[in-house]
């Protein structure tokens, strides 16, 4: 950001740890309501930073996270001190989160976004059945799994790496499709796909093995199908402290043993 902000706005998880950096922020800085502020700083982990980026869909305001959490692979370094500072000349990265389309088997349509991922997972203790179609072709006439998603760069970091899948650096301009606990085919992988891509998830043998799919923390439950692709038509703004972007941060995940 060029110039320091003119309303800032805080916001904070129930954590005890964020709770009172909220206290101690709003004593030292001149703060506004939320929905008058130009830039929101969010205090807490990256599933608080998710539920913030999603309060302010729409409305185009930065959002510079610090780390009062569990997991802040999202959010900044936590310091009281210096904050319009930091906000002045911290580095904007542009997200553009998927859109899910679910079907449930009851013919209910919801549609939701996620920043992170789009994830199938069976509801029981058989495994699932999944048809997959990229773009109206038919790719994977049936894979048996527990589940599948697909994963943004940002989300490559998440649920998709400890699935096994890739690290996608954030202007690579592809999406992670990656299989949880494949058995057949075993060895399949996943794959990366174009972002423009439009994925097409077919439930097999519903009423016997069935399946619930997550956008985020959004859950549906017993889909028929699921489709997602990425939504340019929104975009949401980080802020990161210069010396620890986001950038820099998944190109350097990519190396940790």
């Amino acid at each position: 950001m060029s110039a320091l902000p003119h309303r800032i706005g805080i916001v904070a998880s129930d954590s005890e740890a964020a709770q009172a950096a909220l206290a101690d922020l709003s004593k030292r800085y001149p703060v506004v309501p939320p929905a008058e502020a130009d830039v929101i700083v969010a205090l807490g982990g990256d599933g608080f930073m998710l539920e913030t980026l999603r309060t302010t869909l729409g409305r185009g305001v930065p959002v510079y996270g610090m780390h009062r959490g569990s997991v802040g692979f999202l959010m900044n370094t936590y310091d009281a001190e210096g904050l319009f500072e930091r906000l002045a000349v911290a580095e904007p990265v542009r997200l553009h989160p998927l859109t899910m389309l679910a079907t449930q088997r009851d013919g209910t349509v919801v549609e939701t976004l996620a920043i992170n991922e789009v994830s199938l997972l069976r509801q029981i203790r058989q495994m699932a059945k999944i048809r997959i179609l990229i773009d109206g072709i038919e790719r994977m006439a049936e894979l048996m799994c527990d589940g599948i998603m697909v994963a943004t760069p940002a989300g490559s970091t998440a649920y998709n790496l400890s699935a096994h899948g890739p690290i996608i650096p954030l202007e690579a301009g592809i999406l992670a499709l990656t299989p949880i606990s494949a058995f057949r085919p075993r060895r399949w992988r996943g794959a990366l796909l174009p972002y423009r891509a439009h994925v097409r998830f077919e439930i097999l043998e519903p009423d016997k093995r069935p399946v619930s799919a997550g956008a985020d923390s959004t859950e549906v439950r017993d889909v028929a199908t699921v489709e997602v692709r990425e939504n340019h038509d929104i975009a949401l703004t980080l802020l990161f402290d210069r010396d620890h972007g986001l950038k820099e941060r998944v190109l350097k995940e990519q190396f940790v043993s």
